[in-house]
């Protein structure tokens, strides 16, 4: 079994800094991207940001020059530093990876639970 972690989620100021953590344990063969995503009420769960087993990234256009996503392959943990925080950043984020487990044959895409960050004065 596979699970997804995420935590740092919270209440920021306009113009302040969180920053994400994601972790990934269980029976893992292999990872590939990592991401973050976020969705609020009622809208649809949009890409944040992506990076690959290798490193290379993509961005958002909302969220480019703000938001820095990496990963620390050892420790199969993803992050998101989130800076220049705006009112309008405010959803739930969620992580995703694509895993290829000792338990299955076969990648396959895992969601943690969401984290809150909230961003209002």
């Amino acid at each position: 079994q596979v699970q997804l972690v995420e935590s740092g989620g919270g209440l920021v100021q306009p113009g302040g800094s969180l920053r994400l953590s994601c972790v990934a344990s269980g029976s893992i063969a292999s990872i590939n991207a990592m991401a973050w995503y976020r969705q609020v009420l009622g809208k649809q769960r949009e890409l944040v940001a992506r990076i690959t087993s290798g490193g290379s990234t993509n961005y958002a256009d909302s969220v480019t020059g703000r938001f820095t996503i990496s990963r620390d392959n050892a420790k199969n943990t993803a992050f998101l530093q989130m800076n220049s925080l705006k009112p309008e950043d405010t959803a739930v984020y969620y992580c995703n990876a694509n895993i290829k487990s000792e338990l299955r044959l076969g990648w396959f895409d895992y969601w943690g639970q969401g984290t809150q960050v909230t961003v209002s004065s």
